[in-house]
């Protein structure tokens, strides 16, 4: 069976200034895929282009064995569904109408709301933990509060596809370890999940797939213990670093080097005594 989404030979670039040239990628189906890299690496970009935002300069984005540009965008909407980066709620509405609008693709002229897309709503938004504040306005909550509000209006599109840009923007370390244990659970019941991350302990832990890009291209892919390397994190990072077994998961744990304190401050012990 071939991986229903792939990037084959993917040109991508904003305006004038080109991003990525030639990556190929494909998302393992069932898979549970995390993007990493530095700051303006292309993680963002690819994943637009993955989810039909960004039309490629060159190549093509597959989605089912067609180009992705060949199907509506309700299509689309029905097989994957796209947390960005950052996203902006109308004026005054609600956290419930929000998450409620994750159930357009699923909406026909002659098929309005339905007992289906009240309970896809209501799961979600338990889910997120988000329901008790489901009459307030989105405009009200924290930066936190509003990034899950944004992940179960995603939940509620329930399709079996998931792209998510660093979803855990503004969320405390607790409400962290929470989204990632629920995307676990999705992935464990069978859902394509592809995030970009920032914290790498994190993309190891949950991944079954890391991709690691720089400046555009994609220097490694695979398992989590065969890509996180010292000499990876050096080369894409820029960061001495140890590469750990995970006390808790057995996965690779990342530890930077930084500068050896203790002997620093001997030094400047013994400098103040002379």
């Amino acid at each position: 069976m071939t991986d229903r989404l792939c990037a084959e030979d993917v040109t991508l670039s904003y305006e004038s200034r080109e991003i990525s040239r030639g990556l190929r990628l494909a998302i393992a189906d069932g898979g549970f895929t995390v993007i990493v890299g530095p700051n303006a690496c292309g993680k963002s970009t690819l994943l637009r282009a993955l989810a039909r935002l960004l039309p490629p300069v060159a190549g093509r984005v597959v989605l089912d064995g067609c180009d992705i540009h060949t199907f509506p965008a309700r299509e689309v909407a029905r097989r994957l569904g796209l947390l960005p980066q950052s996203a902006t709620a109308p004026d005054g509405i609600t956290v419930a109408d929000l998450v409620a609008r994750g159930r357009f693709p699923h909406q026909r002229f002659l098929r309005q709301w339905s007992p289906e897309d009240a309970a896809a709503v209501a799961s979600a938004m338990a889910a997120t933990g988000v329901a008790d504040f489901a009459e307030r306005p989105v405009s009200e909550l924290s930066g936190g509060q509003r990034q899950r509000v944004w992940i179960a209006m995603v939940l509620a599109q329930d399709t079996p596809i998931l792209l998510l840009d660093e979803p855990t923007t503004f969320l405390d370390i607790a409400h962290q370890i929470e989204l990632m244990e629920l995307l676990a659970d999705l992935h464990a019941e069978g859902r394509t999940v592809v995030a970009v991350l920032h914290d790498l302990n994190q993309a190891c832990r949950y991944a079954t797939r890391l991709v690691a890009m720089k400046e555009g291209r994609i220097l490694a892919e695979g398992a989590p213990e065969a890509v996180m390397t010292p000499a990876l994190v050096e080369e894409v990072f820029g960061l001495a670093a140890l590469v750990l077994p995970d006390p808790v998961a057995g996965t690779p744990m990342v530890v930077p080097r930084g500068r050896d304190r203790t002997r620093a401050g001997q030094q400047a012990g013994l400098a103040q005594a002379g």
